[in-house]
């Protein structure tokens, strides 16, 4: 079974999802994280399942769409998975985050 470890960046990223849901129903945000949250569990068995990141192209960077949100994550090695960002869908990644794999 991979480890699943949330980066600081996605931790803050699901924070100002919350936030900015909030606005409008609590209860919703609520339901939407915690929704995101427990969407990497299939990673645990599956660390492939989800599609290479198109703006990388490295099979290292994939992503999980789950609402209309993309869960980035890299698979580090055989035992462990780090979950990069939670970003909305509308929005092209950018090349220049910190979180670039070697092939």
């Amino acid at each position: 079974m991979v480890k699943i470890v949330w980066t600081d960046s996605a931790i803050l990223d699901l924070e100002a999802i919350g936030e900015y849901i909030a606005k409008d129903s609590i209860r919703y945000a609520e339901i939407t994280i915690s929704q995101l949250f427990e969407a990497v569990d299939i990673l645990e068995n599956y660390p492939k399942s989800g599609v290479i990141v198109p703006e990388f192209n490295n099979k290292k960077i994939r992503q999980l769409i789950r609402g209309s949100y993309r869960i980035v994550y890299l698979i580090v090695d055989d035992f462990r998975v780090d979950i990069l960002t939670v970003h909305n869908c509308a929005r092209l990644l950018s090349n220049t985050k910190p979180f670039k794999a070697e092939e």
